[in-house]
């Protein structure tokens, strides 16, 4: 585990007639991060079976990511990108579904993917800066010196983007 990566596992009220929980509030998450996190986007997207989107960060307007699975499942991943922390080039991954509810967050600093590993999902995603395709960048998701265990039972449906990405050797990290 890299402690700055948290899996949060909400509250969820229900019975036979459906379920309720409280998704986000601003309060409860700034206390489990430790600190005043403001998110300026929401974004949604929807992928097939066997996409693999990733591993994604800008270098400049880093975002930190909360992200969940309202529709199907994802194995989720974020890599240490820090080149000054003890953790750097290690990743956490943890499987996020409409089943139970989790949520990852992905802090300012970290490359961030996932994997659809249900037939479709629906994947959102709040970020604390905006989006600056000019500073996007991406690391190949399957590096060895990283070593991602993804639940692969075929080869992963990339972008143009994501075949292009590079190793961490080659790139651009955070100070």
């Amino acid at each position: 585990m890299i402690p700055d990566v948290l899996v949060i596992e909400p509250n969820v009220f229900g019975d036979a007639r459906g379920f309720f929980f409280e998704s986000f509030n601003q309060r409860t998450f700034n206390q489990v991060v430790g600190k005043d996190v403001q998110f300026v986007q929401d974004n949604h997207s929807r992928s097939s079976r066997g996409v693999l989107r990733g591993l994604h960060y800008q270098i400049k307007q880093p975002q930190g990511k909360l992200v969940r699975v309202v529709r199907g499942s994802v194995f989720d991943v974020a890599v240490d990108l820090r080149k000054n922390s003890t953790t750097f080039g290690q990743w956490v991954g943890a499987e996020l579904s409409e089943e139970n509810r989790r949520q990852m967050w992905v802090p300012t600093g970290f490359a961030h993917g996932f994997l659809v590993t249900s037939e479709s999902a629906d994947f959102l995603y709040k970020t604390t800066d905006y989006y600056a395709p000019e500073h996007e960048r991406c690391i190949a998701w399957d590096d060895p010196a990283i070593g991602i265990r993804w639940p692969l039972d075929v080869d992963p449906q990339l972008s143009a983007k994501d075949q292009q990405g590079l190793l961490l050797v080659q790139a651009e990290v955070y100070a």
